[in-house]
């Protein structure tokens, strides 16, 4: 989308998803999307009879989606010293006194489920997708650390990392409708920041550049795509709506709306004059249309 001066912009926060248009407030897109995932679950439990206590015991049972997504993360990230019933209470006393975190956990399962075509359903994703599961963990002890429970946040993030294998620091800052492909090996340093509408695949690191402290963790815009394995390092920006190709090491800013690729990371069309895209990387989903104008690309 571009403005009258033709820039391109994307409003912060917005989804581009279809929602049934009676719903106005977040508690109702909340209510909607949490019957959708019940009836998902009936109906997978009719057919599927082996898996109809596990649906119920996860999903069926309860009233609402903070009480089973607490359930099941407190189950997922237990330990024999740290104790489901201790997580859950954990879990479901932070979700159900925080409307936002509430609100970013349903941005995160649509957009799930309107990015990957892997994702077959919403319980799917709530279930089954450690990706989704390891970022509203996250967003638990990022709660956590800014309340001034250091000791907690960090225990809960190595329970993530060791059962997801994810590393997010507890202080880095994640936005609305993020979605984690995959997941496995993302790591997140203590200050990156990831905005809203962004698309990140395996294997990707936002880190640092030494042993320096302070603010030293990439910034990424909203609506970003980063390609799996790609390493983004330093106190950098990644522009909105900018997109860095699988595999590429960004160590320096990358303007809005361009394309990020190779080791060291060049811009597709030159640095003077980049290519532009219009669409949302994040959520096109789109690796690969900068090939065609990509002339040094061979087999």
């Amino acid at each position: 989308m571009r403005n009258q001066s033709g820039a391109a912009t994307m409003p912060a926060g917005e989804l581009r998803i279809s929602s049934p248009s009676r719903l106005t407030e977040p508690g109702e897109e909340e209510a909607w999307l949490w019957a959708q995932i019940k009836a998902e679950s009936r109906r997978d439990a009719e057919s599927e009879p082996a898996l109809a206590s596990y649906l119920y015991s996860t999903i069926l049972s309860h009233s609402s989606l903070e009480r089973s997504l607490s359930f099941h993360l407190g189950n997922k990230l237990c330990s024999s010293t740290l104790l489901s019933t201790l997580l859950y209470d954990l879990f479901l006393d932070t979700f159900s006194n925080d409307p936002e975190l509430r609100s970013a956990a349903v941005a995160d399962l649509r957009a799930a489920r309107m990015r990957d075509p892997a994702c077959v359903s919403f319980s799917h994703c709530l279930l089954n997708y450690k990706g989704f599961l390891a970022c509203q963990a996250h967003r638990v002890a990022h709660k956590l650390w800014n309340q001034m429970r250091q000791p907690l946040a960090l225990a809960l993030q190595s329970r993530i990392a060791d059962v997801f294998a994810v590393d997010i620091h507890p202080a880095a800052k994640i936005g609305k409708g993020v979605l984690f492909d995959h997941a496995t090996g993302v790591v997140v340093g203590e200050t990156a920041v990831i905005g809203n509408n962004v698309s990140i695949l395996h294997h990707v690191t936002l880190g640092g550049t030494g042993k320096v402290g302070g603010n030293r963790h990439p910034k990424i815009g909203d609506g970003v795509l980063i390609g799996a394995g790609a390493t983004i390092l330093g106190n950098i920006k990644i522009g909105e709506g900018a997109k860095i190709g699988a595999g590429s090491v960004v160590l320096i800013d990358v303007p809005p709306w361009t394309t990020a690729v190779g080791n060291p990371a060049r811009l597709i069309g030159g640095k003077e004059k980049p290519a532009m895209h219009e669409d949302v990387p994040g959520e096109s989903m789109d690796h690969t249309s900068f090939i065609s104008e990509w002339s040094d690309y061979s087999i």
